[in-house]
């Protein structure tokens, strides 16, 4: 199955872990006078519920009993009031609390949107997009639900509980006794379930990453899909996946409902125990019959807010699993600062003094381990030079593109511009000097100059200029809306020829200072590449250029060729240079160039 070792997300974490908590309360002090205003209904809330069975008993003792219906009539009305105030009470609480989980998951997912696109490249090497679909989702609208739930309701209920039992033991401390005998058992229910639903929970939003994450690789692969006929494949797999999380959702769904069905068991059992002992208790005169019938209403009334705990309680389970899979994804280290050390004059600021030399001196990479892809590598690209990098599919040619653009870090040696180590400079300032094409370009939904601008200013006054130089103004003017044309997702409404000459736009829109060419020209046709290749030379005039091509014949015209074989430079020199020395970069081009003669 291609999907079950790659992608399977992992399950982390203690069973339970109160720092989560302590973490997220961050988020909620902004707000902190909403949860306030909350909180200070909750005792009002309280105060309107434990009021109903007081004035219950007043009415069956003092008015039915006593045979004195001439002040009934404002018992009822009072009661009419309380139950009117505990609605209007509880209609507030829940606008305030909503509004605080909306503006906290707001917050949230701005935050986790910003961290994520600071993490290195590394990091979406090795993690699937549904994976970080679900967390910036589904695992943020958990949260909500916690709010929605009322977690801060919580408090009211604890104190609307506690004001029970007080009222409960001043009717009659015996009856009140008699009636607590189930909490024992009430507390060792809770804290038993309590890690078997934290467990569970934890499965269900690993198991929905899996799903959203296979999702989002079969729905945008849909076309290879068809054309080999997996349909079938991807079925019994998307089947596999979605058994796996209704199957994680089945523990939580029995556990809860036990819980709340011995909740509900408990509370029955003491108002049997109630009607037992209190029973006994009118026939003995030491209690009224108003009594009894406000026991069990407080009876009621307690266990009430305790199966709403249990739903609660589930609730919160889903959040302390999502809160522990945020907060895993927040902790993920963002890319590498700069050093603190000031950079040299030349490459520091924006609009500095153009970079003279880069260098090469020593690179050695690894992606994994000590599994070198890039070995003692020594290069130096001077100031609007054309350097081409040449070799086999695999050699590391790619890899020292990414490098240069800081995607990864060097593991042993230094890049430098002008002497200064690379890691040495700002992030932003490297990379605004940089403008990069790769072989399969990217277009984000939006119009046509969107993608060219990406809806930087300074790029977009120059966005005609831009297609007009790498030929692209042709196919764009001839479009019903010209620039203003809209690209759906990925681009699929263009072909690939044209979504790679709207990429040679964008870097020219950009106006970099150094240019990288990762197999610009291998997804357009023949034609457009001549195209290209005469906008190029206008593009690297007085630029830097860095160009990773499988096709020589679009890097004859190169100031240097080197030639990367098995992650190491195994020739460098000219066009005709090499072809002189007889070596691998001539092998090559004479298998290219025969094979195309022969075709």
């Amino acid at each position: 199955m291609h999907f079950g070792g790659a992608y399977e997300d992992e399950i982390i974490g203690k069973a339970y872990d109160g720092r989560l908590m302590y973490r997220f309360v961050r988020y909620v002090l902004p707000y902190r006078w909403v949860a306030v205003a909350a909180l200070c209904l909750l005792p009002l809330s309280a105060a309107a519920r434990l009021a109903q069975p007081w004035l219950m008993k007043t009415a069956i003792d003092e008015y039915i009993v006593a045979g004195r219906m001439e002040g009934l009539p404002l018992v009822a009305a009072g009661f009419l009031a309380l139950i009117l105030a505990e609605a209007l009470i509880t209609f507030v609480e829940v606008c305030l609390l909503q509004y605080l989980g909306q503006k906290v998951m707001f917050d949230l997912r701005m935050e986790l949107f910003g961290h994520v696109q600071r993490l290195p490249v590394s990091f979406f090497d090795r993690t699937p997009t549904g994976s970080l679909v679900t967390r910036l989702t589904s695992d943020v609208e958990v949260l909500g639900e916690m709010f929605a739930a009322g977690i801060i309701t919580v408090v009211g209920d604890i104190l609307f509980l506690a004001g029970i039992v007080g009222v409960m033991l001043w009717i009659n401390l015996k009856l009140s006794l008699v009636t607590f005998a189930v909490l024992p058992v009430l507390i060792w229910v809770a804290f038993t379930f309590r890690i078997k639903m934290r467990r569970a929970f934890r499965e269900v939003r690993a198991r929905l990453a899996n799903l959203n994450t296979f999702l989002a690789e079969t729905i945008g692969g849909m076309a290879v899909v068809q054309l080999f006929n997996r349909q079938e494949l991807e079925r019994r797999e998307f089947s596999r996946l979605n058994a796996g999380y209704r199957d994680a959702n089945l523990p939580v769904i029995t556990w809860d409902a036990s819980l709340y069905a011995l909740v509900e068991t408990l509370s029955s059992v003491a108002v049997g125990l109630i009607v037992w002992y209190g029973g006994g208790e009118i026939v003995s005169g030491a209690l009224t019959f108003g009594a009894l019938v406000a026991f069990i209403q407080y009876i009621e009334k307690f266990f009430a807010p305790i199966r709403d705990l249990s739903a609660k309680y589930s609730i919160m389970q889903g959040a302390m699993a999502a809160l522990e899979r945020i907060f895993n994804l927040l902790d993920m280290e963002k890319d590498v600062s700069p050093s603190p050390r000031p950079s040299a004059e030349g490459v520091s600021g924006e609009g500095g003094f153009p970079v003279d030399t880069i260098s090469f001196h020593d690179v050695w990479f690894a992606y994994k381990d000590e599994e070198y892809v890039l070995k003692g590598i020594d290069l130096t690209l001077r100031r609007g030079e054309k350097v081409a990098l040449v070799g086999e599919t695999g050699g590391g040619k790619t890899t020292v593109t990414r490098l240069l653009s800081r995607f990864y870090d060097v593991t042993r040696g230094s890049i430098c511009f002008d002497g200064t180590d690379i890691r040495e400079l700002p992030l932003p300032e490297l990379r605004r000097r940089i403008g990069v094409v790769l072989q399969e370009p990217y277009l984000f939904t939006g119009t046509i100059g969107f993608n060219i601008s990406l809806g930087d200013e300074k790029a977009a006054r120059r966005i005609k200029e831009a297609a007009r130089l790498v030929g692209a103004d042709r196919f764009i003017e001839a479009l019903p809306k010209g620039y203003d044309e809209e690209v759906r997702e990925r681009g699929v409404n263009l072909s690939a020829g044209e979504r790679q000459l709207i990429s040679f736009a964008r870097a020219v829109a950009f106006d970099p200072e150094i240019l990288v060419l990762d197999e610009a020209t291998s997804s357009v046709d023949s034609e457009s590449e001549r195209l290209i290749q005469e906008g190029l030379r206008a593009l690297m005039a007085g630029r830097t250029s860095l160009v990773v091509a499988h096709r020589l014949s679009t890097v004859r015209d190169a100031d240097r060729i080197a030639v990367i074989h098995r992650g190491e430079k195994a020739e460098e020199g000219t066009h005709r240079d090499l072809l002189a020395a007889g070596g691998l970069y001539a092998r090559l081009y004479q298998l290219q160039f025969r094979g195309q003669e022969d075709t």
